[in-house]
């Protein structure tokens, strides 16, 4: 018997590779994981799945946005421990694409953002 899509998505992983994202200017750790189900690389984003998000700051502040072919998503706003509201940070896929199940209702930040760093955890 085949198992599901999403079962063989769950099961994929890189043996080995856990990385960190941290908030550059506070040092806060966002999230802690391994590279595959559990965060997902995925054009040029992080998607983060709720178990290995290291933070409860992320709050949406329901200005919507729209992908072609993800679907409708929320951004959200990393609140820091010290009061300061970091706009636009990550978002989240309200109602997402079926085809794109790493995607569901998780976090995603930019690889790239300056404000954010990625470090390989041993």
């Amino acid at each position: 018997m085949l198992a599901s899509p999403v079962a063989r998505w769950k099961e994929w992983t890189i043996p080995g590779k856990t990385i960190r994202i941290l908030h550059r200017p506070s040092g806060t750790t966002l999230a802690e994981g391994p590279v595959g189900w559990g965060i997902t690389p995925f054009e040029g984003n992080y998607y983060i799945g709720r178990k290995h998000l290291r933070t409860e700051g992320f709050k949406p502040n329901f200005v919507p946005g729209l992908c072609i072919y993800k679907f409708l998503y929320v951004w959200m706003d990393l609140l820091l421990p010290n009061g300061e509201r970091i706009k636009n940070l990550g978002w989240l896929y309200w109602l997402p694409n079926p085809l794109f199940p790493f995607i569901w209702f998780r976090v995603a930040v930019p690889q790239s953002h300056p404000d954010l760093m990625v470090e390989e955890v041993a």
